[in-house]
């Protein structure tokens, strides 16, 4: 493989498509995981073809740890060593947390904190040796930072994310790996199509919701060469939401 490898999680929707479209716009090669929606992930990869980029299509469920090994072993034979993981993969469920059922509970924790570790492991296996500049990027959010009520679940696996970013970040700064956290604030997305807007932009000092593409913008910038020196920290984009 001629080009630098990038694996998105959750890359056939909102920020992760984002990510998967920039990062292949910025010369990787690029890993568009999905769970359900093969038809998205498809169309991600159409767009990247017709952009002259290179992409493959890998489904699985990152709360899975026998899926993970397995695809990251065959990917590693069949493709090449990742050089820079994406942890985008998640989903929300909120609910007041005295009814919340416990299955929403679970989940949250399941996907989008368990599956960081899951993929983040599987992935560490195959970085053996002393080669420079391997990423690592975790998408969390500023309810990981703040705390939002009838979240609790997501924002305890968000905060959960910032402590495995910083602790990960420690421990492999000696092989030259950096781990960084994007915390997006409100962002066009799936996720956040249900939140009150009108509410949300009085309280945010740029006026607007932010776009996918501006969080891709920055994961970009935290996989290049010009990010080497940056580790272990929490970039919010937000609009000014959380100062």
């Amino acid at each position: 493989m001629d080009r630098p490898i990038a694996l998105i999680t959750g890359a056939s929707r909102g920020i992760g498509r984002a990510v998967a479209l920039q990062l292949a716009e910025d010369g990787y090669f690029v890993i568009i995981n999905y769970c359900k929606n093969r038809t998205a992930a498809e169309e991600v990869q159409k767009l990247i073809t017709s952009r002259g980029g290179q992409s493959s299509i890998e489904r699985f469920d990152v709360s899975s740890r026998s899926d993970i090994e397995g695809v990251i072993k065959k990917l590693k034979n069949e493709i090449g060593t990742i050089d820079a993981l994406i942890n985008n993969a998640g989903i929300g469920r909120d609910q007041p947390l005295v009814r919340m059922r416990h299955q929403d509970w679970d989940e949250i924790i399941l996907i989008n904190l368990t599956g960081i570790y899951n993929c983040t492991r599987a992935v560490l296996k195959t970085w053996a040796g002393k080669r420079r500049g391997r990423r690592i990027v975790n998408i969390s959010s500023i309810g990981g930072e703040r705390g939002f009520a009838y979240s609790t679940n997501y924002c305890a696996a968000k905060a959960g994310v910032i402590g495995f970013t910083k602790a990960l970040a420690e421990e492999l700064g000696p092989k030259k790996i950096t781990v960084n956290a994007v915390s997006p604030g409100f962002i066009a997305t799936d996720l956040t199509s249900h939140l009150p807007k009108k509410q949300l932009l009085s309280r945010i000092p740029l006026g607007r919701v932010g776009n996918p593409n501006e969080v891709a913008h920055l994961v970009s910038f935290l996989v290049s060469e010009k990010a080497d020196y940056i580790t272990g920290q929490v970039i919010r984009i937000d609009g000014g939401y959380y100062i």
